[in-house]
């Protein structure tokens, strides 16, 4: 009885499919789909699966020492070390009634507002159990969500970490930005915003993508920089009358001093951390330097310890 309904529904998509193609090729038509959570090859048997955890949170505010968490959303999926991913494993959302009342601008900006967080409460042992059992955390911006999260769950503070806005070449790929809603949109998708959960689906299905321009994988290219290991090397005491020529190559200052006095800094490649050191020495001090240096890898980077 149900066989008509099914091919009712073949032959839908592919008039739509038709209808979008015939629109496509005029050259004035570009259609976004929309986006259906990631699906991936199907795994080979007694191949080696890693677990990845893409998270987002919203907040009261956007210092993570004062501000509380009111929002989590966690998607959990299955990768291999190439980067290809096999489907959505398992999810997680939650809300969090603050301390303090949510202001009218947070409920602007999230959707947020106290009716929907009144005596809600995450659940701490849930959340945990899911890092636990993760190789690898995401997040779209994981300078922002790893400070909160570690602050809110140890577990956090002993994975790897690895971000979707900053270790993806989006520029070089064709794209003006890096906004998550803008990204997806430039892959041909639409999606419904301001919640956590569909936030998450919609950058773990951005990693399914193949990049525009370099025609690699886009989470590969992810993984090729979340497990680069980097030095942070601050230039102690540098002459203020170089602080023109530090910020011309890259060197940004360290005004709240963490990891070293206040100075200005670089990270670098492990490999090219001598070539570094030389050129401060020679066109910065004039002389050898006992420079600080700070080890950075997925364990740390992102978090309020660097």
């Amino acid at each position: 009885m149900v066989l008509p309904c099914v091919f009712e529904e073949s032959r839908v998509a592919l008039d739509e499919e038709a209808m979008v193609a015939a629109l496509e090729a005029t050259g004035r038509y570009r259609v976004l789909r929309k986006l259906e959570p990631a699906s991936g090859p199907v795994p080979v048997n007694g191949a080696v699966y890693r677990t990845a955890l893409f998270v987002d949170v919203e907040t009261t505010g956007l210092d993570s020492v004062c501000d509380e968490i009111i929002e989590l959303a966690m998607v959990c999926f299955s990768y291999d070390a190439d980067g290809h991913i096999f489907g959505i494993a398992e999810a997680y959302h939650g809300f969090q009634e603050p301390s303090v009342p949510i202001t009218d601008e947070i409920t602007k900006l999230t959707g947020i507002d106290a009716s929907m967080v009144a005596g809600h409460r995450i659940d701490r042992d849930a959340v945990a159990r899911l890092v636990e059992e993760s190789d690898l955390i995401l997040a779209h911006n994981a300078g922002f969500d790893r400070k909160f999260l570690e602050r809110f769950c140890d577990a956090f503070m002993h994975k790897p970490w690895g971000c979707t806005q900053s270790q993806i070449d989006w520029k070089s790929e064709g794209f003006e930005g890096t906004r998550l809603a803008y990204l997806v949109a430039g892959a041909g998708f639409f999606y419904d915003r301001h919640r956590a959960l569909n936030d998450c689906h919609a950058a773990v299905a951005l990693l399914t993508q193949t990049l525009p321009q370099s025609g690699r994988n886009a989470f590969a290219c992810l993984l090729e920089q979340a497990r680069r290991k980097d030095v942070r090397l601050f230039a102690t005491q540098a002459p203020f009358d170089m602080k023109d020529r530090l910020r011309a190559r890259g060197y940004r200052w360290n005004g709240e001093g963490i990891g070293a006095s206040r100075a200005w800094f670089i990270d670098v490649p492990e490999e090219r951390l001598d070539a570094e050191i030389a050129w401060l020495e020679t066109d910065i001090y004039g002389r050898p330097a006992d420079l600080h240096r700070l080890r950075i890898d997925a364990y740390n980077r992102f978090s309020a310890r660097v």
